[in-house]
């Protein structure tokens, strides 16, 4: 096979699926929170951090970069003394809280079923 075709036919493999690229990255322990917690106001990243509580300055720190690095949060900076920093929702995280208000109450709805599945699994286990 001639080394273009080679090349050409690789292309698609050296793309990143696109469902499992943006899952990456918005389905970690941290994103959905910060998103939803941006939902509807400005926030700055202390009122953040006690809005979601059990994270860590440095965790919320990159969760906001990598949001702001994919379009989700927009962060402003305002020339005072000291510097305010603002965060709030792009257009783009915005339309995500459609699918994701849809997701949680989905999980609501299903979160006793899936905790009896768990518990009934759990319980088989030690019947090997």
């Amino acid at each position: 096979m001639p080394p273009q075709a080679e090349t050409r036919d690789a292309l698609p493999f050296d793309q990143p699926c696109p469902i499992r690229d943006v899952l990456d990255r918005i389905g970690d322990q941290w994103s959905l929170l910060v998103l939803q917690s941006l939902e509807g106001r400005t926030r700055r990243f202390n009122e953040l951090a006690r809005d979601i509580g059990d994270i860590s300055r440095q965790m919320l720190s990159r969760t906001l970069k990598r949001l702001e690095q994919d379009g989700f949060v927009r962060r402003t900076i305002y020339a005072e003394v000291p510097p305010r920093v603002e965060y709030d929702l792009t257009d783009l995280g915005r339309s995500f809280l459609v699918p994701l208000r849809a997701l949680v109450v989905w999980a609501d709805a299903n979160h006793g079923t899936i905790r009896a599945a768990r518990a009934d699994y759990g319980a088989g286990q030690g019947r090997g």
